[in-house]
């Protein structure tokens, strides 16, 4: 299993309450098959995409493009550039927990993309409490976070001394299983049936280890691709280019722990400005300025409009 990322996608803090916790997310999978790239096999020259109109088949000065969506058959709404700007959610430095569920109530199809979630500076002690409280208590936490300008529900859930921040689906992406052709109660299983299926399922019995398993497409692809570059069949490509990560946000400061948990239970809206340190302990957080200016957050029952066919064909700005 790789290590840990060494790029930072992400700083900013978790706020639950009056708590903040500054926090650095790094991605938490890696794309480990190779990447193809189109080549004209002539020049020896990368292809790159070309907007072509469908209609004429001429290319497009890119000047002359704007972005539309599909309100209806063959009927778009287009938008300039600045109402999508306006329209993008305002960036912030903080993933607010909103509400606290049952750890397995999450709908597997929903997770989309983990983050390993670091503390940073003074975040060490409210960051292990958060950890151990999700632990002892079975919840994961749900919040909203915005990444390179797009907003993305997420769960902050507890991983061995860690934890990780999943990047969720939203509602309207995820297709329930209306129309499918699944058995009911009318078909029956046999009692020798569901033993001898509980002995099959008992002897392919094990620990989940997940370095057992390869994936042999990519094997057997990167020894072709080994055994030909041995082989001196390697090409030189014009104007082959990567892709730049994502930027980096810059993270918050955040004071007393107990003081801010205290406060957070009795609902006060309001906490003092950090005066130095603390003499009660050495280890507080420091308190974010503006938190003194906000009411802390309640869990809220998730309500949702009915959608409307514009809403659920957005566009990706």
């Amino acid at each position: 299993m790789p290590s840990a990322s060494t790029r930072v996608t992400w700083k900013g803090a978790i706020s639950f309450g009056l708590v903040h916790i500054p926090i650095e997310l790094r991605s938490a999978t890696l794309e480990s098959r190779p990447q193809f790239k189109w080549i004209d096999s002539q020049s020896k020259s990368a292809v790159g995409n070309q907007q072509v109109s469908k209609a004429t088949g001429q290319a497009i000065d890119p000047e002359k493009l704007v972005k539309g969506v599909e309100y209806d058959d063959g009927q778009f709404v287009t938008l300039t550039k600045e109402e999508i700007r306006a329209a993008l959610p305002k960036t912030t430095q903080t993933i607010e927990i909103e509400a606290f569920v049952d750890a397995g109530s999450i709908p597997l199809a929903f997770f989309l993309k983990p983050y390993h979630v670091s503390p940073l500076g003074k975040g060490q002690k409210a960051y292990a409490l958060l950890r151990e409280t999700l632990k002892k208590t079975g919840k994961v936490g749900i919040a909203k976070v915005v990444i390179s300008t797009r907003q993305h529900l997420a769960a902050l859930l507890p991983q061995d001394n860690g934890m990780l921040l999943n990047l969720l689906r939203w509602e309207e992406e995820v297709r329930d299983m209306t129309g499918l052709a699944l058995p009911d109660a009318s078909v029956a299983v046999s009692d020798k049936e569901m033993k001898m299926a509980e002995m099959l399922v008992n002897d392919l019995a094990a620990e989940w280890s997940p370095g057992l398993f390869h994936d042999e497409f990519k094997e057997q692809l990167q020894t072709l691709i080994e055994t030909k570059a041995k082989a001196g069949k390697l090409i030189s490509v014009a104007n082959a280019s990567g892709s730049e990560g994502e930027p980096v946000r810059s993270s918050g400061e955040v004071l007393n722990l107990t003081e801010l948990l205290q406060q957070s239970l009795r609902g006060k809206g309001t906490a003092p400005r950090p005066s130095g340190k603390s003499s009660n302990d050495s280890n507080v957080t420091p308190l974010r300025a503006a938190a003194a200016k906000k009411a802390p957050a309640k869990a809220r029952a998730f309500a949702k409009a009915p959608a409307t066919k514009a809403a659920g064909k957005r566009a990706s700005a």
